[in-house]
């Protein structure tokens, strides 16, 4: 028996980016992934956590999974949907519905739970796929997003926290090989940072240096394939099986080159020669991110260079991100300038940003090191320049006044 699933995550809906709301690029992708559903009639549809961008979702956004959910059941009846929670979701919120997701075939893995005696509940993180004669195909170890404080301190396997995905994962892989038969697939899904995975600006605020990372070998060989989900770059992480699939939409604008995608996974274990077969299926982007980089020039040359032509709907239009360099203090107006350079109604100015670059002067200063500790003078100097200003006599005098009304005061403090 083979088994055929997609593996996607980290949708993250209900985002705002830069305050605007990404629910039509969100439509978008959910009606592209009806169709696919539609054609492909796979088994499963896993999704790998971080459904919602927040653990308090809007209820625009909840409807907008839920109605997912009700249209993916009507296009493939027999298809179920298992997903779990990212660190972006609340677990228990997800798993709140299970009525409802029931009536569509579909399965929430919200939380970890422990027995009376402190045994892992192994029942709700061991999940069958079946085909559609009701045959299990497939067993899927469910593993949510892993917070310390919910998995340490249950017994004497769990007093840390390496120590207690370790048992976490031995247990339930060795529990699910004990259910599989050898003509049935063993699949892990997991919300984690992978080490040796790469990361981008939006997933950076979560993750602190590598600490966290777990490594591959938690997974035993015998698992036919690793679905990943909390890194938006889709990527392979050692080996062809384990697998991020990344986020449908860029997330930031360091994910404008992610080849966004869905991976269209067929495992035939009973099939030593070609035991598995992966399909990257690309996601049509529904709205541009565009980067303009360069001099304040070169911004307006690249800006005025966009194509033309309205965008009607506002949530439509493309978004436009700006670094420019520059040794001078920016005009105050210098937005409205950029507003007026871009070609009308199509564009969405959300991000501007300068990077500094020093003048001719300071570039003499940077190949000369002085040892001697810095005045209040050449701080403030130095700051100054940096800053774009020029030295200016006046300014200097009366920062300088300033110290010396600080030193009285000391002065006095200290005598009195």
């Amino acid at each position: 028996m083979s088994v055929h699933f997609l593996h996607t995550s980290d949708w993250h809906l209900g985002q705002f980016f830069y305050n605007h709301s990404r629910h039509y690029e969100h439509e978008q992708f959910l009606a592209w992934l009806i169709q696919q559903i539609k054609e492909k009639q796979p088994h499963a549809l896993l999704i790998a956590g971080d459904i919602f961008d927040v653990i308090n979702p809007s209820s625009q956004a909840q409807k907008q999974l839920y109605q997912f959910l009700a249209d993916a059941h009507d296009a493939a009846p027999q298809m179920q949907t298992l997903m779990i929670a990212g660190n972006h979701d609340s677990g228990y919120r997800i798993e709140q519905v299970e009525p409802l997701l029931e009536k569509y075939h579909a399965k929430a893995v919200g939380v970890i739970r422990w027995n009376d005696d402190k045994s892992l509940n192994t029942e709700r993180l061991i999940l069958p796929i079946y085909d559609a004669q009701k045959n299990i195909v497939a067993w899927c170890v469910a593993l949510p997003f892993l917070r310390s404080a919910e998995i340490t301190g249950l017994n004497d396997q769990t007093s840390t926290s390496q120590s207690a995905i370790e048992y976490l994962h031995r247990t339930l892989i060795s529990e699910a090989q004990k259910r599989k038969t050898p003509e049935q697939a063993l699949i892990v899904m997991s919300h984690a940072h992978m080490q040796g995975a790469e990361t981008s600006d939006s997933e950076r605020p979560i993750i602190i240096g590598n600490e966290e990372a777990l490594s591959t070998a938690l997974f035993d060989g015998a698992i036919d394939y690793v679905a990943l989900g909390h890194l938006h770059k889709p990527q392979k992480v050692g080996q062809a099986h384990i697998r991020y699939s990344g986020s449908p939409i860029p997330l930031s604008f360091s994910e404008i080159h992610y080849k966004h995608q869905v991976v269209d996974v067929r495992i035939d274990p009973q099939n030593p020669e070609q035991p598995y077969t992966f399909d990257a299926i690309a996601i049509p982007r529904s709205i541009n991110l565009i980067a303009i980089r360069g001099s304040l020039d070169e911004v307006f040359a690249q800006l005025q260079a966009l194509p033309h032509g309205e965008i009607e709907e506002i949530e439509q239009r493309e978004y436009v991100d700006i670094e420019y360099s520059t040794t001078q203090p920016p005009a105050l107006n210098l937005r409205q300038q950029f507003e007026d350079a871009l070609p009308k109604n199509r564009y969405r100015l959300v991000k501007i940003s300068r990077q500094y670059l020093p003048n001719e002067q300071q570039q003499d200063q940077a190949f000369s090191i002085s040892l001697e500790p810095p005045t209040p003078e050449k701080l403030f100097s130095s700051l100054w320049q940096k800053q774009g200003y020029d030295n200016d006599d006046s300014v200097l005098k009366d920062f300088m006044s300033l110290v010396e009304q600080a030193q009285h005061a000391l002065d006095d403090e200290t005598s009195a």
